[in-house]
């Protein structure tokens, strides 16, 4: 009878078998690695891309900032005129005085500052308002001086006051006025110089 020592075929089988697996842990190794490395990749492309997209919409924002803040200069200016044209309006409706009055007061009102009372009669003209300043008051007072219809300008009043933050000078003013009356003899000379000319 004849014996074959399989051993040594075994052992090969196995260290076949081992070889097959380590390569198959190997192939695992590198796969995960390059899903891990591919993963890797698309996250930081995602990242840069969330980035580059927080960017722009900073700039937008600052944009945006920087357009709401010219429309709110805007609105701020066209307040004020507003105001100016609701005092003028307000002048013109109880007035007392000839137009004059009102132009010439119109003139001496400077910037920044807005009347929300004026009242005349017996020769006195009485103002009250808010400006931004006590310069700017200052400048209302010298332009009333300077004026031909104002005269004897005198600072009744003047306190600070604070709204929403900005700080303003409550002013109350008194003044006579010069209203120039017509020259009626001036002119019927005049009348009379024209029919003699006509005459002639």
């Amino acid at each position: 009878m004849i014996r074959i020592n399989l051993l040594p075929v075994k052992a090969a089988q196995k260290k076949e078998m081992l070889k097959g697996q380590l390569i198959v842990v190997l192939l695992a190794v590198v796969v995960m690695l390059a899903l891990c490395g591919l993963s890797y990749m698309y996250v930081l492309e995602q990242v840069q891309a969330a980035r580059e997209e927080n960017d722009t919409k900073r700039f937008e924002i600052s944009k945006l900032m920087k357009t709401i803040g010219e429309v709110n200069q805007f609105k701020k200016r066209q307040e004020e005129l507003r105001s100016k044209l609701n005092v003028l309006d307000k002048l013109k409706e109880a007035r007392t005085g000839p137009v004059l009055l009102l132009d010439e007061l119109f003139k001496a009102l400077p910037n920044k500052m807005w009347l929300t009372k004026f009242t005349e009669g017996g020769g006195k003209a009485n103002l009250s308002g808010v400006g931004a300043s006590e310069e700017v008051v200052a400048l209302f007072m010298r332009n009333l001086e300077n004026s031909e219809l104002f005269e004897g300008v005198t600072l009744k009043v003047t306190k600070q006051s604070l709204y929403e933050g900005i700080k303003f000078q409550k002013f109350d003013i008194t003044c006579k006025v010069k209203l120039k009356k017509p020259d009626i003899k001036a002119a019927k000379g005049k009348k009379k110089k024209k029919r003699k000319k006509g005459r002639t």
